[in-house]
């Protein structure tokens, strides 16, 4: 798989940020705006073709976009990135951070646009489907931790070119084991408010899922540093590693092949 350049220039790497997450907000409204027409009666069957779009559609955009930004498509993987590298010098420097996240979410809202318009929905509608409780608030959390802690555990064993088909897995599964059918993404979250479809959010409910999706994040964090406590020399490894970056230091946590 094609390593991402870490001297590519910023403005480049935030046009694969925002159009990658323009695609998977597209990938996610879309198929579920198809899966609505096509299984009017079925819900199940719905979540189904949805969730299998999206896994599949994750993982082509992260071989798309990995080489150039990352693609981490998410400001919480963004956010980590940085906190957890910060303290080696790794990862996504403080000032980028900001710009991550920005790109990331007006892309989430295009793609939701862009989806609206290739079925004909009303783009300038927003969601009326409420998303609200505590057990949603919950799977958000859970979605959220466990796809934290799966990119960094790829990062500090060596596996980032595992990233897209794991990824892309995860998700697709979390869809069906959590409560929320896993957001896990703030800047998707946003974008989802710009679609009144099956996979709209109403604004109202919004907030509740990036609070929520904020805390897992913290959660997550606090897992890989528990299980994984050199995570920050691999900082620079996410989601796909760069061409140019250091060897992870000597005591960090072994690859899979190194286990007994």
């Amino acid at each position: 798989m094609p390593a991402a350049d870490a001297t590519t220039p910023l403005a480049r790497r935030l046009l694969a940020e925002g159009l990658g997450t323009g695609l998977l907000v597209t990938v996610v409204v879309g198929s579920g705006i198809a899966a609505q027409r096509l299984s009017p009666d079925d819900v199940g069957l719905q979540l189904l073709e949805n969730s299998t779009a999206t896994a599949l559609g994750l993982t082509v955009l992260i071989l798309i976009f990995g080489p150039v930004s990352g693609a981490h498509l998410n400001p919480v993987i963004s956010a980590v990135d940085w906190l957890l590298g910060r303290r080696a010098g790794r990862g996504l420097p403080g000032g980028e951070v900001t710009a991550f996240v920005a790109a990331q979410t007006v892309g989430a809202v295009a793609g939701a646009v862009l989806a609206n318009a290739m079925f004909a929905v009303p783009v300038t509608k927003l969601a009326t489907t409420d998303r609200t409780g505590t057990n949603l608030w919950l799977g958000e959390l859970v979605a959220t931790a466990g796809l934290v802690l799966l990119v960094f555990a790829l990062a500090i064993t060596g596996r980032g070119a595992m990233a897209a088909p794991a990824v892309g897995a995860y998700i697709g599964a979390a869809y069906w084991f959590t409560s929320s059918t896993s957001f896990a993404n703030p800047a998707v979250t946003i974008g989802r408010v710009f679609s009144d479809t099956f996979t709209g959010i109403h604004p109202a409910s919004a907030a509740g899922f990036v609070a929520a999706q904020l805390v897992g994040a913290a959660v997550g964090a606090g897992l890989v540093w528990a299980l994984y406590p050199d995570v920050a020399a691999a900082a620079d490894e996410v989601l796909i590693p760069p061409a140019n970056a250091a060897p992870v230091a000597d005591n960090a946590a072994p690859t899979i092949e190194e286990h007994p």
